[in-house]
């Protein structure tokens, strides 16, 4: 049975990706900054059939809870499978580039940039256990800057100072990450599951949290054949799924 820990776990879209995920036999770290609301929503998965999914706390801002996590994913499955960076946060509204402050700025970065860079070389030597890695860094179309840069983009007025600039950051390093480790059997992309509605957004986006969530899933579940260092958006309308960075 593989193993998946996905942070930011206990709602949306981590949530039904985590029950795909668990429906299709995987077991599932059902990771959540807060353990008690983590257990009670696996608590519930359970009563509705979903055996294995276990909560776990994590906090990727947190190293020490971060190890905690790593202690026991080792302790329990002596490897991790897959990893995917769902954690994020979007930051203090409205995120103008002339009047955000820094310290919003340093907030969401911490979260949506350095919390995945905590969390991900925490669990790599996990990882490079598994015969088949995978590691899935949750982005956003927002973070594209080719798209941002195209006056025909549908989302070309929506522009934030932190969260798009996080997820740009975000993209750039999985590219380095992906080149490094290319040798091994690693797959390593950045995965827009696309406007989705959630608590997020205030339920305004037009995709649903299943969509969102098989999309991820099919750019996870990946053989030893498929891409990496790739990034891929649900709003992207052709048949590969690929953004423009």
């Amino acid at each position: 049975m593989q193993t998946v820990l996905i942070t930011g776990a206990n709602r949306s879209i981590g949530l039904e990706t985590a029950k795909q995920l668990s429906a299709k036999g995987l077991f599932v770290y059902l990771g959540s900054r807060d353990l008690e609301k983590g257990e009670t929503v696996v608590k519930e998965l359970h009563e509705k059939g979903f055996q294995n999914i276990k909560a776990i706390e994590i906090d990727a801002t947190k190293p020490e809870s971060i190890e905690q996590a790593r202690n026991i994913v080792e302790k329990e499955q002596g490897k991790l499978d897959i990893l995917i960076n769902n954690a994020g946060i979007l930051g203090v509204n409205p995120q103008t580039a002339t009047e955000t402050s820094v310290n919003n700025i340093k907030e969401v970065f911490e979260t949506n940039f350095f919390g995945v860079i905590n969390v991900t070389q925490a669990f790599l030597p996990l990882l490079k256990r598994s015969d088949s890695p995978r590691i899935s860094n949750i982005t956003s179309g927002l973070g594209s800057l080719t798209l941002h840069s195209d006056p025909d983009w549908k989302y070309y007025h929506v522009k934030s100072a932190a969260y798009g600039p996080s997820k740009s950051a975000l993209n750039a390093y999985t590219i380095v990450l992906a080149y490094e480790l290319r040798d091994l059997p690693f797959k390593v992309n950045v995965i827009d599951p696309g406007y989705t509605a959630t608590d997020f957004n205030a339920h305004s986006g037009p995709g649903s949290v299943e969509s969102a969530a098989s999309f991820i899933i099919k750019h996870t579940l990946t053989d030893e054949n498929g891409p990496t260092g790739q990034y891929f958006s649900n709003d992207i309308e052709d048949e590969t799924g690929i953004s423009p960075w």
